[in-house]
C-alpha cells in the first residue's frame, strides 16, 4: 500500500495526519503531491470529494518558512464556503509547523480581516474579490507570494472570475509556483494554463465513479403538481438523518422551505441572498441536526463537508452533469453509503438521457410500494437520530435576527478549526 512517506511528505506532517486516522493518500495526492514537491507548476483534474484539499495543501505547508513575516502562500477558491472548508483543515496543520493561516472572504467583516493580516499570516485563503479588495487598500502585499493554487477553476469561470485571478497572479512573485484544480479543462482554463503555466505537470484522475461507488442513485417519475407529495413521501419512507434538497432558484428554494415547514418538517433554506451571519447560522443548525432537511441552491453543492448527509434530493436537475456530481457528492462520503433520488417530469427525460449518456450509466427508477418497507427498515437507527428533533423551529431569518450580539460575534465572519476526525481522507 502507497503511504504518505513514501511520496516524500514530511515525517511530522505524516504524524499530524494519522492522529486524524488518515495514512495512504487517495490517487490524486499520490500524483499530484511529488511535482508540487518539486516546485513543478501543476494542472490537477480531479472531481470534488476525492482528496484534492490535502493534495496542494499538503507540500504548500511544508515549502513555508514559518519565520517569514508576510505572506508566502495563496489557495483562490470561487465559493465562502469552499474558502471557509479549505481553512478549516489548513489552520490546525499550519498550527502545528507555526506556520500562521489568514480566511478572508466577501459578506464579512473587512476591518477584522485586515486585524488578522496584520498578523503577518505565511498562508492566505480567500475569494478572488475579496483577496483583491484587500490587495488594492495595500492591506494584503502578494509580492512575496510565490506558491498559489487555483482550487476549482473551472467554477470560478462559471463565476466570472477569471479575470480577478489573473489580476491577483500578476501581482504574486515572478518566481511563483503555480497549482490548478480542476473538475473540467474549458478552454478559457486552458489559455489561462499556458499564459500563467511553464512546463506543468499533468494530472488526471480519470474516473467520476471514484466519487460516486458509495452513492445509490435513483429516478423518480413524477408529475410537476405531484412533486412536493412524492418528494414528501420519499423522506417519510426512507427516515434520512440528515437531507439536503437541491433546487434550480432561490425562489425555488425558499418556496420549497416554507411547504415542507407547513408540513411539520424541521427544514431551513441555504442561497445566495443570505447574509454570512445567517449562512453560518444555517449551516451551525444544520450540523448540529436541529433542522432535517436543507433546501439549497447549487452555491452550495461545492466546498461543503457536512457528517450525516444520507440523503440528496434534486427537485430540479441540475444544468450540467458536473453539477449534478459535486450535488450528489454532498452525500456518500468518506467511505459512508449515501442516496440520492432525482425528481424527473415527463418533459425532463430528454434532459436525464443526455445526463446518463455523461455520466456512462443509467440511473436506477426507483421501484414500486413494496420496496418502501426494506428502505424504512435500513433506516430504523437514522430514524431513531432524527426523531431527537421533532419541534418545529422558528422562521430562520427571524430567529438570527434575534440571536444575542455575542453569539452574532461567535458565527459571523469566524471559523472553528476542525478537530482531528477518523476516515477524512477522501473528503479533502
Amino acid at each position: 500500500m502507497m503511504s504518505f512517506e513514501k511520496i516524500g511528505v514530511s515525517e511530522k506532517l505524516c504524524a499530524l495526519l494519522k492522529h486524524r486516522g488518515i495514512v495512504a493518500p487517495t490517487p490524486v495526492q499520490e500524483r499530484a503531491i511529488p511535482p508540487m514537491r518539486a516546485g513543478r507548476d501543476v494542472i490537477a483534474q480531479a472531481q470534488t470529494g476525492t482528496g484534492k484539499t490535502f493534495a496542494f495543501l499538503l507540500p504548500v505547508l511544508e515549502k513555508i518558512k514559518p519565520q517569514g513575516q508576510a505572506a508566502q502562500a495563496l489557495v483562490v477558491t470561487p465559493t465562502r464556503e469552499l474558502a471557509i472548508q479549505t481553512a478549516r483543515v489548513a489552520e490546525p496543520l499550519g498550527a502545528a509547523l507555526g506556520i500562521g493561516t489568514a480566511l478572508v472572504y466577501g459578506g464579512a467583516d473587512i476591518e477584522r480581516q485586515k486585524e488578522k493580516l496584520r498578523r503577518h499570516p505565511q498562508l492566505i485563503v480567500g475569494t478572488p474579490g475579496r483577496l483583491l479588495d484587500h490587495v488594492r487598500r495595500g492591506t494584503l502585499r502578494l509580492g512575496s507570494v510565490n506558491k498559489v493554487v487555483l482550487d476549482e477553476a473551472d467554477e470560478m469561470l462559471k463565476m466570472g472570475f477569471i479575470e480577478d485571478v489573473e489580476n491577483i497572479l500578476e501581482h504574486t512573485a515572478q518566481d511563483y509556483q503555480l497549482a490548478l484544480f480542476s473538475a473540467t479543462m474549458p478552454d478559457r482554463i486552458v489559455r489561462l494554463t499556458k499564459r500563467f503555466m511553464h512546463n506543468p505537470a499533468h494530472v488526471k484522475i480519470a474516473s467520476e465513479r471514484t466519487t460516486l461507488e458509495n452513492i445509490e442513485q435513483i429516478v423518480l417519475s413524477v408529475d410537476e403538481g405531484e412533486k412536493l407529495d412524492r418528494l414528501c413521501a420519499s423522506v417519510n419512507e426512507e427516515a434520512p438523518y440528515l437531507a439536503m434538497v437541491f433546487c434550480a432558484t432561490k425562489e425555488r428554494t425558499h418556496a420549497l422551505m416554507t411547504a415542507l415547514a407547513g408540513r411539520g418538517y424541521l427544514v431551513d433554506a441555504l442561497s445566495g441572498d443570505l447574509t454570512q451571519t445567517q449562512r453560518a447560522f444555517v449551516l451551525r443548525q444544520f450540523r448540529a441536526a436541529k433542522i432535517q432537511i436543507l433546501c439549497a441552491t447549487d452555491i452550495a453543492a461545492r466546498g461543503l463537508d457536512i457528517e450525516g448527509v444520507t440523503h440528496v434530493y434534486n427537485y430540479d436537475l441540475p444544468p450540467t452533469v458536473t453539477d449534478y456530481i459535486h450535488r450528489i457528492g454532498r452525500t456518500g462520503r468518506a467511505g459512508a453509503r449515501g442516496r440520492a433520488v432525482t425528481l424527473v417530469t415527463a418533459r425532463q427525460h430528454e434532459r436525464l438521457r443526455k445526463m446518463e449518456a455523461a455520466l456512462k450509466e443509467r440511473l436506477a427508477r426507483a421501484g414500486g410500494k413494496e420496496e418502501a418497507a426494506p428502505r424504512a427498515a435500513e433506516s430504523a437507527a437514522r430514524r431513531t437520530g432524527a426523531a431527537q428533533h421533532t419541534e418545529p423551529l422558528p422562521a430562520r431569518r427571524k430567529t438570527c435576527a434575534q440571536k444575542d450580539e455575542e453569539s452574532v460575534r461567535q458565527d459571523g465572519d469566524e471559523y472553528r478549526p476542525a478537530q482531528p476526525e477518523k476516515s477524512l481522507n477522501s473528503i479533502f
